[in-house]
């Protein structure tokens, strides 16, 4: 597969990031603002995605994208916080993630509103906020290629799907349990990162093992944490070639199918969620042929 990805998709997240979502403002035509948008976006500094919201309203259809779905019970909520489309910026710094914003803004202005913005950044040596190493299944090189992006028989070769959806932890409370009953939620040990064969079946790491789903769930996680207000948690970020691997493992969090919920929300709440199409890449900039602009 020739690399017409959007490269940020799979490179090593930096020191800083930005996740930024937009709706269509009203009676706004939104070509033209996407047109300046793949003139003044480098996709190596960047991920675009757009949200069923967004690919209807140019009157067109991309196969496998669908709102995000909410899940809701009497004791926890999975919400649906659908836009039009989302942003990800990336860079080494502050400086570099304020001048992009600032360009990226501009360009979209006229036909999008900004409506929800949060800065995130790379924690320790890539740790989530409750200190246990994050993406450690993650799959690499070519094999990342292939759970994330789409080959050469999809009908739009290069392109990929992410969903982006933020929590929100209570570090306190989690904090409040012993060292053991911390590995035991998450199910990896904090002292070498590695799982615990007899955790429990509520534990995270068991709940999300993505070799255990059938088909098997693997997706190429970019997440960041966040921390803003005295509120923090992760701005969870991962790619793949469908959707259904994640929305099959966030069910299974949620325990729609057996009954046992994920030890994680035991500490943490997500409060949104969006599905996105991210666009290839032709010639270094974004290819909005799918979407005819």
């Amino acid at each position: 597969m020739s690399a017409t990805y959007q490269s940020s998709i799979l490179a090593a997240p930096l020191a800083c990031g930005r996740s930024l979502s937009f709706d269509i403002r009203f009676e706004r035509e939104p070509k033209a603002a996407l047109t300046r948008l793949r003139d003044v976006l480098d996709p190596q500094s960047a991920v675009v995605g757009l949200g069923d919201p967004l690919v209807r309203a140019l009157g067109c259809e991309i196969p496998g994208l669908r709102v995000f779905p909410a899940i809701a019970s009497a004791e926890y909520a999975l919400p649906s916080a659908q836009h039009a489309l989302w942003i990800y910026l990336r860079g080494a710094d502050r400086s570099a993630i304020f001048d992009l914003s600032q360009a990226v803004t501009a360009a979209l202005d006229e036909a999008f509103e900004l409506v929800d913005s949060i800065d995130t950044f790379t924690y320790a040596d890539g740790r989530d906020l409750s200190g246990y190493l994050d993406g450690t299944a993650n799959p690499e090189g070519d094999s990342a290629v292939v759970v994330a992006i789409a080959g050469r028989s999809a009908p739009a070769p290069g392109s990929s799907f992410v969903v982006v959806q933020r929590w929100v932890h209570d570090l306190g409370r989690f904090q409040a349990h012993s060292q053991d009953q911390r590995d035991a939620i998450i199910g990896r040990r904090l002292s070498d990162n590695e799982e615990i064969a007899d955790a429990p079946e509520s534990s995270h790491v068991k709940r999300t093992a993505q070799e255990t789903f059938s088909p098997m769930a693997f997706m190429v996680r970019r997440s960041q944490p966040w921390a803003v207000n005295g509120k923090s948690g992760l701005e969870f970020i991962a790619y793949g070639a469908s959707l259904d691997p994640f929305e099959r493992m966030l069910r299974h969090m949620a325990g729609e199918d057996d009954g046992t919920r994920d030890a994680l929300f035991a500490f943490s709440r997500p409060v949104n969620g969006g599905y996105y199409w991210c666009p290839p890449v032709s010639e270094g900039k974004l290819d909005w042929t799918a979407v005819g602009v």
